[in-house]
């Protein structure tokens, strides 16, 4: 029987007392601002009614299906990605919200915002606005790219970013295909994210030291090519260039898990010790020594392509359960492959208690993911549902002396 988890009470992580005004919205600002809920802060989400946001507030809550008879302001993006959270329903173009909101800004120790930045001023939020409200505020400005450059304050998206940034330039490098391609993942707004995430933790511990704030630009742009060209620059770092843009094993077409009689593993030999081994299980022991192609790492590397076209050929001889028998106690590393809905099912996710089952009072039962890094004596922990628009609105305005102009729809 599915066992359904309760809330924590109280936040355990190291953010524990730290205040963040969060004005993002979509997946880039609400997957960093909940890693850091995650770890403690009071995240206080300002929504905008209405407008071309469909009906209003985080356009990512309305992404998706509910189940029969909940709310449509719960979408499935939206709950995974904004849990432990107040939402705080706001019309800043109404002097009465408006001045909530600058009331506020003191209270908290973060301010970030991914609108446009031109926008933020025109709202009287620019950074100087703000810092004097609180000249230790640090504040967050999540870009489509960075103020320096001639693309400064133009719309950005994942998709927009993927295509900027090389990554719609990998899977025609994989498999031949010509024609450029996203990978089917928001990998631009993720990533972003955790920079976004970083950079916050990063300015908290300089305030720490010497009690100055700062203002902190992220660019999906800048951010997503570097996380690109950590391993893809490859031949291009050196000037002149020593070979190709991508790492060649990276985007060899024949990278991608091997098939068995039975299914698909994921294996990477990695060692010439190991892949001595492995082809030594496979019967064809002599095949390092003998084939120039193979005999060390270098030459290994010049030729991926054919040393895993050949891996595939003899993974076809034994089912999964074979090769997890044979590699494992060899130290190879090799592991099933799991399709999406294999996952709630993985032992050792579900050892780990990587999906937990949550009531919420609103959406009903749901699923959500543990956060998944482990800390000994500060850890993270679940406080809150995903919010119902402006849920909070009333309870946080309180906090500073202010009444609610509209009550949460």
């Amino acid at each position: 029987m599915t066992q359904t988890k309760t809330l924590a009470t109280k936040p355990t992580g190291p953010l524990a007392g730290i205040r963040i005004l969060d004005l993002t919205s979509v997946v880039f600002g609400a997957y960093a601002t909940q890693q850091l809920g995650d770890l403690g802060a009071d995240v206080i989400k300002v929504e905008f009614p209405g407008g071309r946001r469909g009906g209003g507030g985080d356009i990512m809550r309305w992404a998706g299906m509910t189940p029969e008879g909940a709310p449509p302001d719960l979408g499935p993006i939206f709950m995974t990605i904004n849990r432990n959270k107040r939402s705080v329903l706001l019309d800043l173009r109404v002097p009465e919200d408006a001045a909530a909101l600058r009331a506020l800004i003191p209270t908290c120790d973060v301010f970030v915002a991914s609108v446009r930045y031109e926008g933020l001023e025109r709202l009287g939020l620019g950074y100087e606005a703000v810092r004097a409200l609180k000249d230790d505020i640090i504040y967050v400005h999540g870009a489509g790219y960075g103020s320096d450059g001639p693309y400064a304050g133009e719309p950005a998206y994942d998709d927009l970013i993927q295509a900027a940034s090389g990554m719609a330039d990998l899977l025609n490098r994989t498999d031949g295909r010509p024609e450029p391609r996203y990978l089917p993942s928001l990998v631009a707004d993720k990533v972003s994210g955790l920079f976004m995430g970083q950079a916050i933790l990063a300015a908290l511990f300089h305030r720490q030291k010497t009690g100055e704030g700062q203002f902190v630009e992220v660019p999906m742009y800048e951010c997503v090519t570097s996380f690109n060209l950590a391993e893809h620059f490859f031949g291009h770092v050196y000037d002149p260039p020593t070979g190709q843009w991508s790492y060649v094993r990276v985007t060899n077409p024949e990278r991608k898990p091997f098939t068995t009689l039975d299914g698909h593993i994921g294996l990477l030999p990695y060692t010439g010790g190991q892949w001595q081994a492995f082809f030594e299980a496979a019967g064809m022991g002599e095949l390092l020594t003998s084939d120039p192609r193979f005999a060390d790492d270098r030459s290994r590397g010049r030729h991926a392509r054919e040393l895993y076209a050949l891996v595939e050929t003899v993974t076809r001889t034994k089912t999964t359960a074979e090769w997890l028998a044979v590699l494992k106690p060899l130290q190879i590393p090799v592991i099933p492959l799991n399709r999406l809905d294999d996952l709630p099912a993985d032992p050792h996710l579900t050892a780990v208690g990587m999906f937990e089952h949550y009531e919420h009072p609103d959406a009903g039962p749901y699923w959500g993911l543990r956060p998944p890094v482990h800390y000994s004596v500060t850890p993270a922990n679940v406080r809150r549902h995903a919010p119902r628009m402006g849920e909070h609105t009333a309870e946080v305005l309180a906090e500073v002396g202010h009444a609610s102009r509209t009550a949460p729809e």
